[in-house]
């Protein structure tokens, strides 16, 4: 079939697999660019690993330590005359350059929030493995069915105690306009948030890969969070998505002590706010990323997910010195370009300017609409959008 892009709100509702390997390919000679990571993983498992901050994690592992890889993600397949999700398309193109390069690499496809998903890749683990050496945690997930209780928990993006009133943009028009968002009626919205978004399941995880004896000496583990600049605290780290985000820092201390027998160690690396699936969804941060793009990249200190965990696994999680350097409060800053007081100054400048009509001239809008439609697959140099495609690509090691 023709594959074009069809789009409602924030989401693409089709991705093109061609697209998908290009990007991945990409991906890759970036990181075989900086040449290998010493000392870095051997044996790794992601957990939400199809997309963004997970599948770049996978790619920097594989592909810049020669890294065996486990991914765990739950994404729709691809079937005669359906495409699968976008997730579906990055897992397959992965593992066909990894067993390309001669690694290797499998998948699972499932609700990663789930015993049995857990119990699979335990069992995988132990079968081809023996244990690993770095757990990547990345899921992004609306909702979770708490695995001990039964109970659905769905997260709410909104602020608590006082309305949120702010610029926003349409990044496909390129209208900007205000938006007000209320906050949370009751605590049960941020307790349900903080379920699906906080550290639980990532302890959950660590707990089981412990218990069945498939965590080496050493174990490293990291999740992912974000900051951000004080105009989007209100509606991400003051809100109810930022009590999440305390709560999965907190685990840290928590899995600390867990893996202290493996002289293990657990991080929280706070990332660069970049186009992704979530970040899409919530109000303010695309146009606050289209400013910030045109700051960074005139400075030339843009990175995209995959610059972003090169960086992570080469210059902290895996030092010459083994030395990871920590803010106070004990997390990873690999935003801290991001956060210079320089771009934050220019961003807030811009900021203040910004406006349907200046918003082509001091942002860049269009590189944000380029980089959401690349993470379907579409837009990239090097692929024929207008020949037939073959929609029914298959992840080999869970096809076979």
């Amino acid at each position: 079939m023709i594959i074009q892009p069809r789009t409602r709100g924030f989401i693409c509702l089709t991705a093109h697999p061609d697209g998908a390997l290009q990007a991945v390919k990409n991906q890759i000679e970036y990181v075989k660019s900086k040449g290998k990571i010493k000392n870095g993983p051997k044996k790794v498992l992601v957990i939400g690993a199809s997309t963004g901050f997970g599948l770049s994690s996978r790619i920097a592992a594989a592909f810049g330590s020669d890294a065996a890889t486990i991914g765990v993600f739950f994404e729709k397949p691809a079937s005669e005359g359906k495409m699968g999700t976008a997730g579906w398309y990055n897992s397959a193109a992965f593992e066909k350059e990894a067993h390309a390069a001669g690694l290797y690499a499998k998948s699972i496809n499932g609700d990663a929030f789930s015993d049995d998903i857990k119990k699979q890749t335990i069992d995988l683990i132990k079968k081809d493995l023996g244990q690993v050496d770095l757990v990547v945690y990345s899921l992004a997930s609306p909702r979770r069915t708490h695995p001990k209780t039964g109970v659905a928990y769905a997260s709410v993006l909104k602020p608590i105690g006082q309305p949120f009133t702010n610029k926003t943009v349409d990044f496909h028009t390129g209208v900007i306009s205000d938006i007000t968002i209320n906050p949370v009626e009751n605590d049960e919205d941020i307790a349900n948030t903080i379920a699906v978004m906080g550290g639980e399941d990532w302890k959950f995880w660590i707990e089981d890969l412990k218990a069945a004896g498939v965590l080496a000496a050493g174990v490293k583990t990291v999740a992912y969070s974000y900051i951000g600049p004080e105009l989007t605290f209100p509606i991400y780290r003051n809100g109810t998505i930022g009590q999440a985000k305390n709560d999965l820092e907190a685990t840290v201390p928590v899995l600390n002590d867990l893996l202290k027998d493996l002289h293990g160690v657990s991080y929280v690396s706070v990332n660069k706010a970049l186009v992704t699936q979530s970040s899409s969804a919530i109000p303010v941060v695309p146009l606050y990323i289209s400013l910030l793009y045109k700051v960074m990249k005139a400075k030339g200190t843009h990175e995209g997910t995959i610059e972003q965990m090169q960086r992570l696994f080469a210059d902290r999680l895996y030092t010459e010195n083994g030395e990871v350097a920590l803010d106070s409060e004990g997390r990873i800053r690999i935003d801290d370009w991001e956060m210079a007081e320089d771009v934050q100054a220019e961003v807030a400048k811009y900021w203040d300017k910004v406006t349907t009509e200046t918003l082509a001239e001091i942002s860049d809008i269009d590189g944000y609409r380029k980089e959401f439609f690349n993470l379907f697959g579409f837009e990239l140099e090097g692929v024929d959008y207008e020949k037939d495609t073959d929609e029914n690509v298959k992840v080999p090691s869970i096809e076979s």
